[in-house]
């Protein structure tokens, strides 16, 4: 596996882990990581946890990208909501493991998986497109929609409100928040846990529950191609 995306299977648990300099940019090269890493845990039929490095889980899209041309943009774009899409629609089980800040991008992942755990600490999460300039595209907004509660759907979109973790669970962006001392033993407590039902039932249940969303965002990856950001 690629070095910027690491891939470890033991007892069933898919260790999925971004390393992308400092605030683990997400960049067309960790996108193509991301995916052959969702193939192998896909065949190793493997619970998928995600990871970043100590004091920051991503810090969104990879800038240099996003500034490069609008084409380049609207591609980057393309790709993390085809990845967010993937992730929701996974047949097994996805827990992100929130390890620092989680900034645009890096908070629609979270937003993309079956569990979300988040570490304790001066940590921000959060969506900055309105903050820095951008519109929110389609995907992003039916995303957030869909996996945020109401009142912090719009403190985030439309506000870019940032939030400490505990005020991230909260409005819908982690599921439970734990020291730093604990976040392992909890992870792996999760995986297990999730790995432990029927895989059958979690799949079909998962795209019955979220089958109006998923054909919600196709419509809007749709929309986003055609539009500027």
């Amino acid at each position: 596996m690629s070095a910027l995306v690491s891939y470890e299977f033991a007892e069933g648990i898919a260790r999925l882990n971004l390393d992308n300099g400092k605030a683990n940019a997400l960049s067309p090269e960790v996108f193509a990581a991301f995916n052959a890493a969702l193939d192998q845990a896909e065949a190793d039929r493997a619970v998928v946890v995600i990871s970043g490095k100590p004091g920051i889980f991503s810090g969104g899209y990879d800038l240099k990208v996003m500034t490069s041309g609008p084409d380049q943009a609207k591609a980057l774009v393309e790709l993390g909501s085809t990845l967010s899409r993937r992730l929701l629609s996974h047949p097994f089980p996805v827990v992100a493991v929130c390890t620092g800040h989680a900034i645009a991008k890096g908070a629609f992942l979270l937003l993309s998986a079956d569990y979300r755990l988040g570490v304790e600490g001066p940590f921000k999460i959060g969506l900055n497109e309105v903050a820095i300039g951008m519109s929110m595209h389609n995907v992003g907004t039916e995303l957030a929609r869909g996996r945020l509660t109401p009142a912090a759907f719009n403190r985030s979109v439309i506000n870019a409100e940032m939030f400490e973790p505990n005020a991230a669970m909260n409005a819908g962006f982690l599921d439970d928040v734990v020291s730093a001392d604990s976040l392992e033993e909890r992870a792996l407590e999760v995986a297990r846990q999730l790995g432990s039902l029927n895989m059958t039932a979690h799949r079909n249940t998962k795209l019955k529950a979220r089958r109006d969303l998923l054909e919600l965002l196709d419509r809007c990856i749709e929309l986003d191609r055609q539009h500027a950001l």
